[in-house]
């Protein structure tokens, strides 16, 4: 399972010009399933974003996670992330979960989330979305399990 954190200072989902989802300060995430994964992966993955520490302390350094800071969790899923783009011009889904299996380790994902921490929102698996958001750093950070 990939996870694509950016620490953000606000984001948020629309679907069809109305806004699903939105967090103030903390991380977005955009969730990438493989063919490969289980619900250990999606849980390992969930206890790392929760405890990685991207938030600055009172000097400055990376020493805070997302729950030391009390922020929020804007989860969105992102069928791409699986790609491989190795060779060619045009990008290989082959890795990425079937979508059935992936609506239902992000669901998972999501309610395991919601379960250890709030604020916690979601885009929706299969819409067309538009993600805004504003990346605080910019940090962003690739997670795998």
């Amino acid at each position: 399972m990939i996870g694509l954190l950016q620490r953000v200072t606000h984001a948020a989902v629309e679907v069809d010009q109305k806004t699903v989802a939105r967090i103030d300060r903390g991380l977005l995430v955009l969730i990438g399933v493989e063919k490969k994964d289980t619900r250990a992966e999606a849980d390992r993955l969930l206890e790392r974003l929760l405890g990685y520490r991207v938030f600055p302390d009172q000097d400055g350094k990376m020493n805070l996670s997302l729950k030391d800071i009390n922020g929020g969790l804007l989860l969105v899923p992102q069928f791409t992330l699986p790609a491989d783009t190795h060779k060619g011009m045009r990008p290989s889904f082959s890795a990425a979960a079937p979508p059935e299996q992936g609506r239902e380790m992000f669901a998972y994902l999501l309610k395991e989330a919601q379960a250890a921490h709030q604020p916690v929102a979601a885009g929706i698996f299969g819409a067309d979305m538009q993600v805004s958001l504003t990346n605080d750093g910019p940090v962003t950070f690739w997670l795998e399990t």
